[in-house]
C-alpha cells in the first residue's frame, strides 16, 4: 500500500504547526543519542561557598573533545531579567572546541558574561546565558542543606533549577561559523551542539545546588536526589526573535517538516506491527497521560488546548482498547484516519510523534536528512517563464491568492527589528509607529502582490525580464521556485493578520528542539523546559529512549 505525503496546504496552517510536539527527531533527542557513548567528565568545579565561579564539564572521544566553560556571577535580585534588554545573569556559558587552556579561561572570563557585548573567537561553538528559578533555586539549597529532599510535587510546577534567556551560535559575536564544523560526522544534525550546551547547563544546576548546600551545612547537608535532578530540566523563554527563522529558512524548515512526513508515511506503510513495538507506542500512549496532567500554565489559550488534548487522548486509548485491533492489515493508518476524524489536530500531532517511538530503523535515517545547504537553492532560474512561475503559485498557495490584502484585518500586523538590541518585534499598524521600517516577513502579502503582476503579464515573457521591472519582488520569486522543490518550505497563512497567534511560530520550531510543556505568557512569547526526565549523564550509554513518556 502507498500513502501519500500529507498536503503542505493543510500541514503548513499555523493552527496545525502550533500543535507539533516533540519526537524521536527532536534535536535535543538526537544528540543524547549520537552523544551517549562519549565520555563525560566534570574537569574544573571552582565555586566559592555562595555557588559564585567557574565550571567546566566536557564529552570526550578519541581525538574531539568538547568543553563547556560555566561562569556563575552574582547579581542583585533587581537585576535579574529574561527580557532580551538585560545586561546581568546568573549564569553565563560556553561551548569551547577542544580543551580551554588557562589563557583562554582568563580571556572568556572577560567576555562571556558580556553575552552580546562580548566578543569570542573561532574555538568557541555556542554562548548563552540563565537565570535562577526564584520559585526554586533557594528553596531546593534550604532543603539539601537542612538534610532533606525537596518537595517533588513542588518542583514539578515549575520543572527546572535555570532557564536560559539565549543560545546563540554559527558565527555570532565572533563564534565560529558553520562552515567551520558542518562536516563533523558527530554533529550532522541541526543545532546539535546548541542542545549539548543546554544538556550540560543543566548538570551544572544540579552540582552548583548541591555545592552550596554543602558550604552552608558541612555535616547535616544531602545531595539532591538523582531521581529528582531526572525529573528536572532547563527553562527557557523565548520570544519573537526566533519567529522569523523559520521564514528566513524556507529549505531548512522544509527538510525538518518533510522528515516527519517521511517517518509518518512509512509508519503508515507497515503492513504488520511487532508485538514488541505495538506495546512500545501503546505504553507511551498511556503512560504520556501523565506528562499531559502535569503541564501546568495559567495561559487560557494553552489550558484550552491541553484540555482538548488530553480528552482526545483518553479517547484514543479507549478506542485502541476496545474497539481497535492490531491484528488488521496496516494498523498505524488505520489509526491515524480514525485521529484525523475523531481528534483535534493537537492530539493528532501528539501521537503522530509518539508512532515514531518503536521504529528506530525508520526514524534515525531521516536524522542526517535535517540538515541544508540552503544557499545552493536561492539563485532565481532567470531564464523560466511567467506561465511556470505563475501555475507554481498557484498549485503551491491556493489559499493565499484567495486572501484580500485590501482589508484592514488582512494587514493588522508588522514586522520589525528593535533599535537597541536588533530583535524582531512585531506590532500594530494602525496603532503603532514605524511601518515604513517593516520587515519582508508578510510572504503572503508579498505573494499576493507578485501573482497580481503575473496574471497580467505576457505568460512567455522571461523572468529576468519581468525582474527587470519588479525588482522589489526578487524575494517571493525567489520563494516560489523554492516551493516548488520544497513543498514544505512555506507557511501557509498570512503572517501579519488581525487573527495570528504568533507564538505559533515559536512552538513549531520549539517541538523540533524537543521542548516540553509549552507555557504562553502572551501571545508573543513563551517558557518551555528542555530534557525533563532525560536520562543524566553518567547514566547515558543505557539510557530508556522512551524517558519522555516514562514519568
Amino acid at each position: 500500500m502507498q500513502v501519500k505525503l500529507r498536503d503542505p496546504n493543510v500541514i503548513m496552517k499555523l493552527s496545525r504547526l502550533g500543535s507539533f510536539h516533540q519526537s524521536k527527531l527532536s534535536f535535543l533527542r538526537s544528540f543524547l543519542e549520537e552523544f551517549k557513548d562519549w565520555e563525560y567528565k566534570k574537569n574544573l568545579f571552582d565555586l566559592d561557598k555562595e555557588g559564585f565561579g567557574i565550571a567546566i564539564y566536557s564529552f570526550k572521544k578519541k581525538d574531539r573533545v568538547y568543553s563547556l566553560i560555566c561562569f556563575a556571577n552574582k547579581i542583585n535580585n533587581n537585576e535579574r531579567s529574561d527580557r532580551v534588554i538585560a545586561t546581568k545573569w546568573d549564569a553565563a556559558f560556553t561551548l569551547y572546541d577542544g580543551v580551554p587552556s588557562k589563557l583562554d579561561i582568563e580571556r572568556l572570563k572577560n567576555e562571556v558574561p558580556k553575552q552580546e557585548v562580548g566578543r569570542l573567537s573561532y574555538k568557541e561553538l555556542t554562548l548563552s546565558r540563565a537565570n535562577k528559578s526564584l520559585r526554586v533555586f533557594d528553596y531546593v539549597v534550604e532543603n539539601l542543606s537542612n538534610g532533606t529532599q525537596p518537595d517533588l510535587n513542588l518542583l514539578s510546577q515549575v520543572g527546572y533549577l535555570y532557564r536560559t534567556t539565549a543560545v546563540y551560535g554559527s558565527g555570532k559575536f565572533g563564534l565560529a561559523d558553520r562552515f567551520r564544523i558542518k562536516n563533523r560526522e558527530e554533529i550532522n544534525g541541526p543545532f546539535r551542539l546548541e542542545m549539548m550546551l543546554v544538556y550540560l547547563v543543566r548538570q551544572f544546576t544540579f552540582d552548583q545546588v548541591n555545592h552550596i548546600a554543602k558550604s552552608k551545612n558541612p555535616k547535616h547537608a544531602v545531595k539532591l536526589d538523582p531521581k529528582i535532578c531526572k525529573s528536572l530540566g532547563i527553562g527557557n523563554s523565548t520570544g519573537l526573535g526566533m519567529a522569523p527563522f523559520i521564514v528566513n529558512h524556507p529549505t531548512l524548515l522544509n527538510n525538518w517538516i518533510l522528515c516527519r512526513e517521511k517517518a509518518l508515511k512509512k509508519i503508515r506503510e507497515i503492513r504488520k506491527v511487532e508485538k514488541n513495538k505495538i506495546n512500545l507506542f501503546t505504553n507511551s500512549l498511556k503512560n504520556s497521560v501523565r506528562n499531559i496532567t502535569s503541564w501546568i500554565t495559567k495561559s487560557e489559550y494553552q489550558l484550552k488546548k491541553i484540555k482538548f488534548l488530553l480528552s482526545d487522548v483518553k479517547k484514543t486509548i479507549n478506542y485502541l482498547e476496545t474497539k481497535f485491533s492490531f491484528d488488521i492489515e496496516y494498523p498505524f493508518n488505520e489509526i491515524y484516519l480514525w485521529l484525523e476524524k475523531e481528534t483535534c489536530d493537537e492530539c493528532i500531532e501528539y501521537i503522530v510523534s509518539m508512532m515514531m517511538e518503536p521504529f528506530d530503523e525508520i526514524v534515525k535515517p531521516l536524522v542526517s536528512e535535517m540538515s541544508s545547504e540552503e544557499e545552493r537553492y536561492f539563485n532565481i532560474p532567470t531564464d523560466r517563464t511567467i506561465e511556470d512561475l505563475r501555475n507554481i503559485i498557484e498549485k503551491r498557495y491556493p489559499n493565499i491568492i484567495e486572501i484580500d490584502f485590501d482589508k484592514k484585518e488582512n494587514i493588522k500586523n508588522f514586522w520589525f527589528i528593535s533599535k537597541n538590541k536588533e530583535e524582531p518585534r512585531y506590532s500594530d499598524r494602525f496603532k503603532e509607529q514605524g511601518s515604513e521600517l517593516e520587515q519582508p516577513l508578510a510572504i503572503a502579502r508579498d505573494i499576493k502582490k507578485l501573482y497580481e503582476k503575473l496574471i497580467v503579464s505576457k505568460n512567455s515573457l522571461t523572468i529576468d525580464k519581468f525582474l527587470s521591472r519588479y525588482s522589489n519582488l526578487r524575494h517571493v520569486v525567489r520563494r516560489a521556485f523554492i516551493i516548488e522543490k520544497f513543498p514544505y518550505s512555506e507557511i501557509q497563512d498570512n503572517t501579519i493578520a488581525e487573527n495570528v497567534v504568533p507564538i505559533d511560530m515559536l512552538r513549531l520550531k520549539l517541538s523540533f528542539f524537543g521542548a516540553l510543556k509549552f507555557d504562553p505568557r502572551s501571545d508573543k512569547w513563551l517558557r518551555i523546559c528542555m530534557f525533563q526526565g532525560a536520562p543524566l549523564p553518567e547514566g547515558l550509554k543505557n539510557y530508556d529512549q522512551q524517558w519522555v513518556y516514562n514519568p
